[in-house]
């Protein structure tokens, strides 16, 4: 039964992946074509765009997204006025960071965009709701454990942009417009693909026909709404010091450095996350499954995952580093050379990465996101000490550095942690992943 059960969960990790692998490409290849028709300076801004409209909404939302995998988990999923709720912060969430965004447009345009018009720069702030519709969605599918549609979701998040930034381009619009029609065009394609797959899950009844306090529509619960904001918002510190640890350094350099160094570490970046990718998958896989399981079955799977993770992508780290060279100036052209040594350096970050995500997994499916949190947020001191302090003498490579040592210093933290709690003696005292009446506490 574990060989079964192993096969199968390495099977749905390597899909994960893939469809990770998909998305890394079409992002790619849009890269590609923005940095042909807008040179380094349009793929910092291009970066900027893709970051800074979704920061601000994740902020708004009270950590939705990181608590939706956890509320949507049987038998959780079926509790009264929980899609009201959810959609009452959603929207309110979505609503505010627009108006957010409209507000701080002037100070963004003049940091980040400084050859650009600030009202160009507000309109941007509609990709502040397409991109938390699209969000919210996938992370529904997880919740729900549609593994295929949120594989689906992931894969087409990203190539969705390409046809959708060709259209602007093709009608005669170019620079930042076109990337801001291409990306809320691209959202809203694929946010409508994952909303009609958690739709057919949930049955019709979802559509706000159930009288029975569980269809879409009704009155939120504020009671329950304290509850996912308390979880989400545990989570969603770690999920936010994340993202600042793979993205702040873009805001940093970009602020200091202008788009053009810019564009060229966001290539190195993006191609040195490659090896993030399975670690991810496997907090994507392994997170709603632990959520299920006792305390010391879910700390000897996790422990088990520890070592074939490392290894794994230590082998897959030689090839990748051997072949930055070769596709950077292929890809990209001359221009971007110089992306090629920051993404060697931020290669050897993430060779801890695949355990770490295991780590991640392991600390949310326990009810313990906080903790995570915490591990996370000595990382983000790391990174923004080393980036102010090495950005303005050695630019891109002061960031690919900087963002090294804190990527090593995080995921080893985590495995430790993940280590200590799940040791024989710990798993056995330790509590059961947390029931909706702790959520709170």
């Amino acid at each position: 039964m574990r060989g079964r059960v192993t096969g199968e969960l390495f099977r749905t990790v390597v899909a994960n992946t893939s469809a990770r692998a998909l998305a890394i490409a079409g992002l790619t290849f849009a890269t590609i074509l923005v940095a042909r028709t807008g040179g380094p300076s349009a793929v910092g801004e291009y970066a900027l765009l893709r970051m800074l409209p979704g920061l601000v909404g994740v902020l708004c939302v009270l950590g939705l997204p990181g608590a939706l995998a956890y509320f949507l988990a049987a038998p959780r999923r079926d509790l009264p006025r929980l899609w009201p709720t959810l959609i009452a912060i959603g929207f309110g969430g979505a609503l505010f960071g627009t108006v957010v965004w409209l507000i701080a447009s002037p100070v963004i345009a003049h940091l980040f965009f400084p050859d650009e018009p600030a009202l160009l720069i507000a309109a941007a702030g509609v990709t502040v709701p397409t991109q938390l519709l699209l969000t919210l969605g996938k992370t529904a599918l997880q919740g729900l454990e549609d593994r295929r549609g949120g594989d689906v979701v992931i894969a087409a998040e990203e190539l969705a942009f390409l046809p959708c930034y060709l259209l602007p381009l093709l009608t005669g619009f170019h620079g930042v417009t076109a990337i801001v029609i291409g990306l809320g065009l691209a959202d809203l394609v694929v946010a409508v693909e994952a909303w009609r797959r958690v739709s057919r899950l949930l049955g019709w009844r979802r559509y706000g026909l159930s009288g029975d306090g569980l269809g879409w529509f009704g009155r939120p619960d504020r009671e329950l709404g304290k509850q996912i904001a308390s979880y989400g918002l545990r989570g969603q510190v770690g999920g936010l010091i994340t993202l600042l640890n793979l993205r702040l350094d873009f805001a940093i350099l970009g602020a200091m450095a202008g788009p053009a160094v810019l564009g060229s570490y966001a290539v190195a970046s993006k191609y040195a996350e490659l090896l993030r990718l399975p670690g991810t998958a496997l907090t994507w896989v392994f997170y709603p499954r632990l959520a299920k399981l006792g305390q010391s079955e879910a700390a000897a799977t996790a422990r088990r995952m520890i070592r074939p993770t490392l290894i794994g992508i230590l082998l897959a780290a030689i090839p990748v580093a051997l072949l930055t060279s070769p596709v950077m100036r292929l890809l990209y052209g001359a221009a971007f050379g110089p992306a090629v040594a920051p993404a060697r350096v931020l290669l050897a970050g993430m060779l801890l990465a695949g355990a770490s995500g295991v780590a991640s997994a392991y600390l949310y499916g326990r009810g313990t996101p906080g903790l995570n949190s915490i591990v996370l947020g000595i990382g983000l001191v790391i990174t923004v000490v080393l980036d102010v302090l090495l950005i303005p003498a050695h630019g891109a490579m002061g960031a690919a550095i900087a963002s090294t040592a804190a990527y090593l210093s995080t995921d080893a933290l985590l495995i430790g942690l993940l280590l200590r709690l799940s040791a024989p003696s710990n798993a056995r005292h330790g509590r059961p992943a947390v029931p909706i009446t702790e959520v709170t506490s």
